[in-house]
């Protein structure tokens, strides 16, 4: 089936729902919704059911950068400053050192297994080196998957971060091969330059955004939305504009304005959330129907003996090098390692030297898109039951139920937390009073069996009772659990 201007609207209807119906079912059959799209995506291709016949890089390139800024600027409006400021320098060694450790690794590897030279080995390397923060972000988020410390923010810290180095080495081997007399070298100011403006400019641009979102007083209050989906491409576009790295620039934008107070804060995070969302589910259809499965076939061998070192060596590597600096125990590290997920971002970087004609492109590319599906397919599954193994996730009780947001301003930062006790809790039949709760945290209501009790501090708590519990702060939950687990 050809793509057409008549028939495009409905097509791409038709699998936008069909993906998100088919996503309640697979989530039940613990198959990952990242993994459901791309196969609805490969079905639908030339060599699946639907026979929609799309070969266009160029297009599938365009949709995957405008879907990872969108997706990437979610992650940062929903990220607080106060919990990635103590993983902060960890998160940066593991978006810099870990991804070019894992980058060598995987690509002098990959030239030495596959019929690829040693530069079209580090160029592989460079695709797949970095883990992708919608994958990340899908995971961990969804699946609500509770980390002990400062785990999770690490995680989405260095997913969201990680991207800008993996997209210079990319472009930079892309260079090297396509481009005669281009050399390495080249790439230290080129390095230095795209992460100095793409810091710079992220910052500056959130403080304006912020800035015009506070005092343009819009008279309808459903177009700051609109103006903000402008706004996140324009910052991307201005940074790469002056030769800054887009990608880090939105994620900091995002972080940047999230720490600041802006009005419909709030409502803007559940919209970005909405539309991070759709931009994963086109992004991994558009790539679902640029693959041809036939063509991916011929090199599941290869791609499957990649796969198992950058999973099982090249990443931990990179991880066990990077956190040496810093004070974490091996089963930690362990599992950053295995949250080294990959997915739609390698395919889209796999893009740029299929457009530059650079010489077994395709064969890179197929390989590429057979590490994610081994990744997503492997990690993805196994996130929370390695977390458990590892003695590193939340007890099940004392997970984050639900979050109600009040917006009654944009100065109220506090929110109500349900939390319950597991069974034969450590603190059953204690009084609220004998608890060691944060003075400002407040256990505003019981539920016990579905009888609600508002409490006092003479109220004794049971096992399975559900705490409706109002705090201040990220810093302050996390105490409040402990308390509540440990006491």
């Amino acid at each position: 089936m050809e793509i057409t201007a008549e028939n495009i609207l409905l097509i791409g209807s038709l699998l936008l729902i069909l993906s998100i119906l088919a996503s309640k079912t697979a989530g039940r059959a613990g198959v990952p919704v990242l993994l459901l799209f791309l196969g609805i995506g490969m079905l639908a291709g030339t060599d699946g059911i639907g026979k929609i016949a799309f070969d266009d890089p160029g297009a599938t390139q365009f949709l995957g950068i405008i879907a990872l800024t969108y997706i990437l600027f979610s992650g940062g409006l929903d990220t607080k400053w106060e919990s990635i400021k103590p993983v902060l320098k960890p998160g940066l060694v593991l978006s810099t050192l870990g991804v070019l450790l894992t980058a060598v690794s995987v690509g002098l590897f990959a030239s030495w297994v596959a019929d690829l030279s040693w530069k079209e080995g580090l160029l592989l390397g460079a695709i797949v080196s970095s883990t992708d923060a919608a994958a990340v972000f899908s995971v961990l988020r969804s699946k609500s998957i509770g980390l002990k410390g400062n785990l999770r923010p690490l995680l989405e810290f260095e997913s969201g971060s990680n991207d800008p180095m993996a997209f210079f080495l990319t472009i930079g081997m892309t260079s090297w091969l396509s481009i005669e007399g281009f050399s390495p070298v080249d790439l230290v100011p080129m390095f230095l330059k795209q992460m100095i403006l793409g810091a710079g400019a992220g910052f500056l641009l959130g403080k304006a955004i912020v800035f015009l979102i506070n005092r343009i007083n819009l008279e309808y209050e459903g177009l700051y939305p609109v103006l903000m989906l402008g706004l996140v491409v324009a910052v991307y576009s201005l940074t790469d504009l002056i030769g800054g790295n887009g990608f880090l620039a939105v994620y900091l934008a995002a972080i940047t304005m999230n720490q600041s107070r802006m009005l419909h804060h709030k409502s803007l995070i559940r919209f970005f959330d909405g539309i991070a969302w759709l931009m994963q589910i086109v992004m991994f259809l558009a790539l679902g129907l640029l693959v041809f499965p036939s063509q991916v076939w011929p090199v599941v061998g290869t791609g499957f003996v990649i796969a198992m070192f950058l999973i099982l060596v090249a990443r931990p590597l990179g991880v066990w090098a990077s956190l040496s600096f810093f004070k974490y125990k091996n089963r930690e590290k362990l599992f950053v390692s295995w949250v080294g997920l990959r997915g739609a971002v390698p395919i889209v970087f796999a893009t740029f030297p299929l457009i530059a004609g650079v010489e077994k492109s395709h064969m890179i590319f197929n390989i590429v898109f057979f590490i994610v599906i081994a990744s997503v397919s492997l990690q993805a599954t196994t996130l929370a039951r390695f977390a458990k193994w590892l003695h590193l996730s939340v007890p099940e009780g004392l997970k984050r139920k639900s979050l109600l947001d009040l917006e009654l301003s944009d100065d109220f930062k506090n929110a109500l937390v349900e939390v319950t006790l597991p069974e034969d809790s450590l603190i059953d039949g204690k009084k609220i009073l004998e608890l060691n709760f944060p003075q400002t945290s407040l256990i505003v209501m019981i539920n016990r069996k579905n009888k609600y009790i508002t409490p006092n501090g003479a109220t004794e708590l049971k096992s399975g009772d559900k705490l409706m519990i109002m705090i201040n702060s990220e810093s302050e939950e996390f105490l409040v659990r402990s308390v509540l687990a440990l006491q």
